[in-house]
């Protein structure tokens, strides 16, 4: 079965609502009637202001947070289709990491864990042997111009740019079939903010599908095939990246 004419990811109907415990119980909704589709190699930039529900969205599809109502039929590399909204808690972590990436600006600082050991752990989960692992995880910090320096120190001592590029190293490494990336380069200077795009960049050969969130309207000029634009918690435009950008207000580009 040929699977590379079909939708990685196809979400429908999405509506996801909150209801604040800790305030008077009152249910807030932050997603409305979410629907599109993400094809193998395309980047999807997701625009709009603070609050329009980008990253509520992103945690959504990694199933952080549970859909209210929708769908989120995603395509196995198997050619099985699940809906990520109705599997159990242990079919997600199974899901997480092979099929499924997530990478946020923050990195969980593990005080015990090296910083060249957590990126190599990445490439295992995704079925790396050990050897190769270290051996790619090695060249993304080299990439990502992580001094050999700090390989062997503990990640809760490295700078918050230096947490942000091991992040990204690795998600990166031996890249699951969707990448969902928020805001993974806000606390990078310019040099090490391009070493990063490249990589990314790098994904669309590999056949990857990227969903992103970027505060930086140069690189989804430079990485988005399609931006999508939200607004309270809808979908306001979706199209090709040349035809919405020039559309995009200040605002929709701002933390």
């Amino acid at each position: 079965m040929d699977t590379t004419l079909q939708p990685i990811l196809e979400a429908s109907g999405l509506a996801k609502s909150f209801t604040l415990h800790n305030i008077d119980g009152r249910t807030v909704s932050a997603l409305h009637d979410i629907s599109f589709a993400v094809q193998p190699g395309e980047h999807v930039t997701l625009a709009g202001s603070s609050g329009a529900g980008k990253s509520t969205l992103l945690r959504v599809l990694y199933r952080t947070y549970r859909v209210s109502t929708g769908s989120i039929k995603f395509h196995l590399r198997s050619g099985r289709v699940v809906d990520i909204a109705q599997l159990t808690d242990v079919e997600i972590l199974a899901l997480r990491g092979r099929e499924i990436g997530y990478v946020s600006q923050f990195l969980a600082a593990q005080p015990r864990r090296s910083v060249l050991d957590l990126v190599s752990r990445a490439g295992v989960s995704r079925g790396m042997s050990r050897t190769d692992a270290r051996e790619m995880a090695a060249l993304s910090l080299r990439r990502l111009n992580i001094t050999e320096a700090l390989w062997d120190v503990h990640t809760a001592v490295l700078s918050g740019g230096e947490k942000q590029r091991v992040n990204i190293a690795a998600g990166l490494i031996s890249p699951p079939r969707l990448l969902l990336l928020d805001e993974p380069v806000s606390a990078l200077d310019p040099e090490n903010r391009a070493r990063a795009i490249d990589l990314i960049a790098d994904l669309a050969d590999a056949g990857v599908a990227v969903l992103a969130v970027f505060h930086d309207l140069d690189a989804i000029s430079r990485l988005a095939t399609r931006v999508i634009r939200m607004a309270h918690g809808r979908i306001i435009d979706d199209g090709p990246a040349a035809e919405v950008l020039p559309f995009l207000q200040p605002s929709d580009v701002q933390p």
